[in-house]
């Protein structure tokens, strides 16, 4: 299905750029992302263990962009319909409970709100 063919194809070139930044220069997309620093050793190995999960995720996306139609596909965008849900939840918690204040903090909440949206109607138009 090309809608979501598309959807995959926008989420692999995102989370694959983000986990590679992340791995890369964890520092700078955590200050972007939160306003925050990265301290600890511990910080900056967990920020690119992230980084290698989002990296992952969008190899997922990548290889099943041509299995919409299949119940792989499906599974991929149910497993990102569920990750992008749970960001806006932690980024709406960053910036609402914690009083973070990056400057990608918001437009990063705003996009993940789009592709889970993206989502939700991509698993709607196959029922």
């Amino acid at each position: 299905m090309a809608v979501t063919r598309g959807l995959l194809v926008v989420m692999a070139v995102l989370e694959a750029a983000t986990g590679v930044a992340l791995l890369i220069l964890p520092v700078f997309v955590v200050s972007l992302l939160l306003g925050e620093s990265l301290d600890t050793a511990g910080g900056l190995a967990v920020a690119r263990i992230a980084g290698a999960a989002l990296l992952s995720l969008g190899l997922t996306c990548w290889l099943t962009r041509h299995d919409g139609k299949t119940g792989a596909g499906r599974g991929v965008v149910v497993a990102m319909l569920a990750y992008n849900v749970m960001v806006i939840a932690v980024l709406a918690h960053a910036g609402l409970g914690l009083g973070m204040s990056g400057i990608g903090l918001w437009p990063a909440a705003g996009a993940h709100m789009v592709l889970a949206s993206w989502c939700l109607a991509s698993l709607r138009s196959r029922n």
